[in-house]
């Protein structure tokens, strides 16, 4: 019996052995991913902020600019182009809509981001686009990868259809969450004219026809929970300019939008509470599991090893042979 449950035992524990990489190497880069089903909105802020106003063509100070983003994910331009790319893709359509103080549109851009499910690397396909010009991203944008790592990384900027990099700033904690820092600088850079403008009949075309450009800088900040490559928290210092041209009536530039623009509180909230979660799960992948597995298997060997030495511990009895039996006497 000792025999056998030591070999029972010591076939567990290369099970374990052997699930134990298998789990961290092989499960984990297949079960980590998008979903390409996911919908996600956030929303965000700019207190104070500096506003053109169209109709006079002048800036003016309002006391709050919203920000609507939102990221559907569109399953069946997924699996089309999966079975091109022999890749799991997610292709999301995002729209950043923002609202003046009024609850009017100021402008609104849409985009379609297509990226790889588990290293969020883009995939390059017909679609790729922001306000419907083809772009062709070379950097991450939205999610850092799983597992991020202490290093700058490539950033897409969707206003200036740039990527440049985003650098890595330090370790802190956030809300009891260990985050990375990131900060990315835009310089000033011309950029196009969003093709829908609040004013109608006001285009793109038209005010590109006046001479005046559209120039835009930022400082974007990202706090990114570095196991899932999820940002729970994010701001931009954002300043946008109208330079030159006809349309300004002879000044070389005015403000078309300015502001430090943050997460609004709820949603602050829901996200370091849904990052909280999924990094159990990835936790549960990359470190739990595998280690638990490991020492268990050498937990179940040393136990293996015990039962057969102590099968085969000197000095017990022989088993006594069948002979004749003894004589009764009485």
């Amino acid at each position: 019996m000792r025999r056998t449950a030591g070999l029972i035992l010591l076939a567990l524990a290369v099970l374990c052995a052997a699930l134990s990489p298998l789990l961290r190497w092989y499960a984990f880069p297949r079960l980590a991913k998008i979903p390409a089903n996911q919908y996600q909105d956030m929303v965000l802020e700019a207190k104070d902020a500096t506003l053109l106003d169209y109709g006079t063509m002048r800036a003016r100070k309002v006391d709050k600019i919203t920000i609507v983003q939102t990221l559907k994910g569109d399953v069946a331009a997924s699996e089309r182009i999966e079975r091109t790319t022999d890749r799991d893709v997610v292709v999301w359509d995002g729209l950043s809509y923002v609202v003046g103080p009024d609850g009017q549109m100021v402008s609104r851009i849409p985009e379609r981001y297509i990226f790889d499910a588990h290293t969020q690397e883009p995939v390059h396909a017909p679609g790729e686009s922001v306000d419907g010009d083809p772009v062709r991203r070379d950097g991450i944008e939205f999610k850092w990868p799983f597992l991020t790592e202490k290093r700058d990384y490539a950033y897409f900027d969707a206003q200036a259809r740039v990527t440049a990099p985003i650098h890595y700033r330090g370790t802190q904690d956030f809300r009891g969450v260990e985050v990375y820092y990131f900060e990315q600088v835009i310089p000033w850079t011309k950029v196009p004219f969003p093709k829908t403008l609040p004013v109608e009949g006001v285009t793109a075309k038209s005010l590109a026809g006046t001479g005046t450009t559209r120039w835009y800088t930022t400082v974007r900040k990202f706090w990114v929970e570095p196991l899932t490559g999820a940002p729970v928290y994010g701001e931009e210092i954002h300043r946008e300019e109208l330079r030159g041209g006809t349309l300004l009536g002879g000044r070389d530039k005015v403000t078309a939008f300015a502001g430090h623009v943050k997460m609004r509180e709820d949603y602050i909230e829901h996200t370091v509470d849904l990052v909280k979660t999924n990094r159990i799960l990835v936790l549960l992948l990359t470190s739990h599991l595998p280690w638990g597995l490991l020492i268990l298997g050498g937990l179940l060997l040393a136990l293996a090893l015990w039962l057969e030495a102590r099968g085969r511990r000197p000095g017990d009895p022989e088993p006594a042979e069948d002979g004749e039996p003894e004589p009764v006497t009485a």
